[in-house]
């Protein structure tokens, strides 16, 4: 009788740490995530295909740099070698040693399950230029699919359709980007401003800026009712400054037609935002800047031989979901730059989960918010393999970075709303 039990005990636990019975799992397949690991990136995107094939994934927080695991099915190992990605074949026994290390009270590991692929959506104009957009890059290298849409699908009521949202390079302000001074007379500009002015005719509004505070306010319902949000660059700090400045004439003529309202600082609504609090705006339209809410170049005391930005570590056992978004194979990740490169701290607000930053210059790198039942992730800097990477440059190739640290922060937003909810323990 006690062997019986014994026996009957051990399959009990077997199904427990599975999730499904053992007669299922006869080998498993890992996908490290550590520095053996060839294709990074690439590993996400098997990741995801696997959910698309309704294969149940297993993401091992903090074990060998954040790895994969799921049920040795046929095909796997064909598509695994197709993308190059690194490996290994492990017995049931052996996967259950595994989840055993993990489960350990002390050891700061978890397993999360992910069960379905998110839909998703890249917010990007249909004339982008290549090279805009470092979300874009990394989805097709890692052959991760995407729909683009912009004003007309959002302003429709389209974005329920979707789970998570990437906010291409935008400048939600209605100021083109602050090109003008540089760039006005670049076709691919005006262009730029034919386009944003016909959409917002064809939707009803009088100005570009005031069709993109329609947009956001989309945006932020979409998170409310609990959509995943994600943004680069200049679409962080100039979307909270649309939120912000709701109602109020923040632009210039050349952009505009008319002069900004002189008093639009005074009456900037801080409440709306979703991360900062008591910015200044930069009213001249010639520089390219829009807020004090970017760190200068002047200010930051680090250049591309020593800008570097650190990965907070998070407890997987209790606060799972910072732990997700920041799995990475180093905590040091290298910096890079954009038109909205590094938030200053002392204008984020105390809300905020902070999950990278670079404290001696007194900077926020990578945070994360909620807004009722979604969340937001905002990401400094433009391509986390080009340093600075100008207007009219060619598009990064991924192919030479296929272990990337940086671009694997973006790549954890993506698969972060296919995690099953758990229930918090704090």
């Amino acid at each position: 009788m006690l062997l019986l039990r014994t026996v009957f005990s051990f399959l009990l636990l077997g199904v427990a740490l599975l999730g499904r019975p053992l007669a299922a799992r006869a080998s498993e397949v890992l996908i490290p995530m550590d520095e053996a690991q060839k294709e990074h990136l690439k590993a996400y995107g098997m990741a995801y295909w696997l959910l698309g094939k309704q294969v149940e994934v297993d993401w091992l927080l903090n074990y060998r740099g954040g790895s994969f695991a799921c049920p040795n099915m046929p095909g796997v190992e064909q598509e695994l070698a197709v993308r190059g990605v690194t490996y290994q074949v492990i017995s049931d026994a052996q996967y259950n040693g595994v989840l055993a290390q993990i489960a350990e009270p002390n050891a700061n590991m978890d397993v999360m399950k992910l069960e379905k692929a998110p839909k998703i959506a890249v917010y990007t104009p249909k004339g982008k230029q290549p090279w805009d957009d470092a979300v874009t890059l990394v989805l097709t290298y890692a052959e991760i699919p995407y729909e683009e849409i912009y004003d007309d699908e959002v302003l429709d009521g389209k974005l329920p359709k979707y789970d998570w949202l990437h906010l291409h390079h935008e400048d939600f302000t209605g100021q083109y980007g602050k090109f003008y001074a540089s760039y006005r007379n670049r076709p691919w500009y005006q262009q730029q401003q034919r386009d944003a002015e016909a959409a917002a005719k064809r939707h009803g509004f009088g100005k570009v800026a005031q069709m993109k505070a329609s947009v956001v306010t989309k945006m932020q319902e979409f998170v409310a009712g609990g959509g995943f949000l994600f943004a680069m660059c200049s679409a962080t700090d100039t979307y909270d400054i649309a939120l912000a400045g709701l109602g109020l004439d923040m632009v210039e003529s050349m952009y505009d037609g008319d002069p900004a309202d002189p008093t639009a600082q005074s009456k900037l609504n801080f409440n709306r935002t979703l991360a900062f609090k008591d910015f200044t705006l930069v009213r001249d339209p010639y520089q390219y800047e829009y807020s004090n809410i970017d760190m200068q170049p002047y200010e930051r005391g680090v250049g591309e031989d020593n800008d570097y930005f650190s990965l907070f570590t998070f407890s997987a056992k209790y606060d799972p979901v910072p732990t997700m978004l920041t799995q990475n194979h180093t905590k040091t990740v290298k910096g890079f730059m954009g038109q909205t490169t590094a938030f200053r701290k002392s204008l984020v607000k105390s809300d905020v989960l902070v999950m990278g930053e670079n404290k001696a210059s007194g900077e926020v790198r990578y945070m994360h918010g909620e807004l009722g039942k979604g969340t937001w992730t905002f990401y400094g800097g433009h391509d986390p393999e080009d340093y600075q990477h100008l207007v009219e440059e060619e598009p990064t190739d991924l192919s030479l970075h296929p272990n990337s640290p940086g671009y694997r922060l973006i790549l954890n937003n993506i698969l972060f709303p296919a995690a099953k909810k758990k229930k918090q323990k704090t």
